[in-house]
């Protein structure tokens, strides 16, 4: 029964330095690069998808996205904002606040301005810029963003 007590807390101090040294991992500032795969989440001004990171690991890599917002249109041309959430695969998330410009054929471009965070993300400020072009017929949105950030000293 000790032996087991011995094992059982060796592997619970090295899952708390595992879980540590990852959150760990987040510089204080950088940027992170992603594309993400939206599609529409039913509702109008709302989409969900997933978001890749262009290093193919790292921050934000196979966590979600979401996003809902409303924009308008004349002529061909139009404006938009709205707001999304990104995440990572273990929960942890920050918020953005976009704004951008529409085209008739669906296309976007703008920034996103970070306006918080949770887990490793407190206290995440920054932006980026964002583009997106619809992708054939079935809905699909894919997208490209970077995010230059500041976290808290």
């Amino acid at each position: 029964m000790k032996k087991l007590m011995v094992i059982l807390a060796i592997a619970f101090s090295l899952g708390a330095f595992a879980v540590s040294a990852f959150a760990e991992s987040l510089s204080k500032s950088g940027s992170i690069s992603i594309h993400t795969n939206f599609r529409g989440a039913g509702a109008p001004g709302m989409v969900t998808g997933t978001a890749f990171n262009d290093k193919g690991e790292g921050p934000l890599h196979l966590g979600p996205a979401n996003c809902s917002g409303s924009f308008f249109m004349v002529g061909g041309q139009g404006k938009g904002m709205g707001f999304c959430t990104f995440g990572d695969a273990d929960g942890d998330r920050f918020f953005v606040q976009y704004t951008g410009d529409y085209s008739s054929n669906g296309a976007s471009e703008g920034i996103n301005q970070i306006i918080g965070g949770t887990g490793k993300y407190l206290g995440i400020q920054g932006k980026g810029p964002f583009k997106c072009k619809p992708a054939g017929v079935g809905g699909e949105l894919p997208c490209t963003e970077k995010f230059d950030y500041q976290l808290p000293k």
